[in-house]
């Protein structure tokens, strides 16, 4: 579970605005992009074969088991902590802490103003805890495929599979375009976890 306790560390990101973004934060963030952009075109594949092969109810199950493993299999490889949230969640596992937030607010102001989903993204140095880390985040946009399950008409059976399993369920009402939550990834800033 991620520490809640979040500091920014303003001296560092000033240091950013003046001198630029250090050459091992722009791996960083090139590194994340690079893992969100796998993440969510693996799970939008793994979508769309479970609505094809067994409906819209089947989408729930890749959402709830198979984006999870998703995302532990590229903790796993990157020593990174790596998940899915939104301000409007489905699963409490991926309820938001106070930075994501903050991120996920300020991505639905730029949509607000016209700025296309796919632009958006957030990363800065924090201290949690005692410990430096990197975090990034980078927003999901609603696509046809995720109103089915997440739209303001959701079929009667689907509905009822989402609230079978999600009974506390916040994640409905979106429509295509919106930012429908984000990638989130926190880094430790040791040494042995800063990206090739």
């Amino acid at each position: 579970m991620r520490p809640k306790v979040l500091i920014l560390v303003f001296g560092i990101i000033a240091v950013y605005a003046t001198q630029g973004i250090p050459e091992s934060f722009e791996k960083r963030i090139l590194k994340s992009r690079e893992i969100t952009a796998q993440f969510g075109a693996e799970l939008k594949s793994h979508l769309q074969s479970a609505i094809i092969q067994g409906g819209p109810t089947e989408a729930i199950t890749v959402c709830s088991e198979i984006a999870p493993d998703i995302a532990r299999r590229f903790s796993n490889q990157t020593g990174w902590e790596i998940g899915r949230t939104a301000l409007k969640y489905r699963n409490p596992n991926n309820a938001p802490d106070e930075w994501e937030k903050k991120g996920l607010k300020d991505f639905q102001k730029q949509r607000q103003a016209g700025k296309p989903v796919k632009k958006m993204e957030i990363h800065a140095v924090v201290e949690m805890n005692g410990s430096t880390y990197f975090r990034y985040m980078k927003a999901i946009g609603t696509k046809g495929i995720c109103v089915t399950c997440h739209g303001s008409s959701i079929a009667p059976k689907v509905a009822a599979a989402i609230d079978k399993r999600y009974p506390d369920d916040q994640a409905r009402g979106f429509t295509v375009g919106d930012v429908r939550g984000a990638f989130t990834i926190i880094q430790p800033m040791d040494t042995k976890n800063t990206p090739e």
